[in-house]
């Protein structure tokens, strides 16, 4: 009887999990052979998650007519829904008429999450943690000196208090600059080093140690300008404001 539940699944090599997965979804040869293909070495896959059987590739394509800040640039996209990139290509062409894109962004800066809970004197604790703010930014910033060296690395810590059925408790924010990487790894770590020092500061309990969701530290934005003509009309115009009123 056909079944997900393969017991050792794990410890078989990459082709007899490719095999298994062949009969238990009825693929053809030629089905195997494209999971089979792509630029990245199967033996590396292998090794970078569980169960792999393959690999899956992607088109790489470029949107053009891009104007920046005064800047062109050709976007790399890699996606596999057809007329992305063209309608991306057109639109950038029709801003670019009215000057381009005017793009900003601030700092990269991510959320670490510490979460306390069973902490005896909540006052007392945001007291002694933020008088030891400066030595836990400093222990942060040692677990990854690759990223202090570069420019990044903890900047800041924040102390709020949540509300609970069962009872409040202590949330501890560290402000990491990640620079150019999505930084959950080196947030975590943070948070997983600094752990047992808030417990002892606190005298609470902590279990979520994580990089938080909520990326309001780490915003991005444009505007561009497109003329009536080049859209489409007054009536698209209204269309368009009549959409951003809903989104608003």
């Amino acid at each position: 009887m056909r079944t997900s539940r393969i017991s050792g699944f794990y410890n078989l090599p990459m082709d007899e999990r490719l095999k298994i997965v062949k009969e238990f979804a009825s693929l053809t040869d030629e089905e195997v052979e494209v999971l089979r293909d792509g630029k990245l070495p199967r033996e590396v896959a292998d090794h970078m998650i569980e169960n792999v059987i393959g690999l899956y590739s992607l088109p790489f394509a470029i949107a053009t007519n891009f104007l920046i800040n005064g800047k062109d640039y050709l976007i790399p996209m890699v996606i596999e829904e057809p007329s992305v990139v063209a309608a991306a290509s057109n639109a950038a062409k029709m801003a670019r008429d009215s000057g381009g894109f005017e793009a900003e962004a601030t700092d990269s800066i991510m959320i670490s999450q510490i979460q306390v809970v069973k902490v005896p004197d909540l006052e007392e604790a945001i007291r002694r943690i933020m008088a030891e703010k400066d030595k836990l930014i400093a222990a942060a910033n040692e677990m990854d000196p690759l990223l202090t060296r570069l420019g990044g690395g903890a900047r800041d810590l924040e102390v709020r208090v949540v509300g609970t059925e069962a009872g409040p408790m202590l949330i501890v924010h560290l402000l990491v600059d990640t620079l150019d990487a999505m930084g959950a790894n080196t947030v975590n770590t943070m948070a997983e080093g600094l752990a047992p020092t808030i417990e002892r500061l606190t005298g609470g309990k902590v279990y979520l140690r994580i990089i938080s969701n909520l990326a309001d530290r780490r915003l991005a934005r444009a505007k561009a300008k497109f003329s009536k003509a080049a859209i489409g009309g007054e009536e698209v115009v209204e269309g368009i404001m009549w959409a951003y009123r809903f989104a608003k």
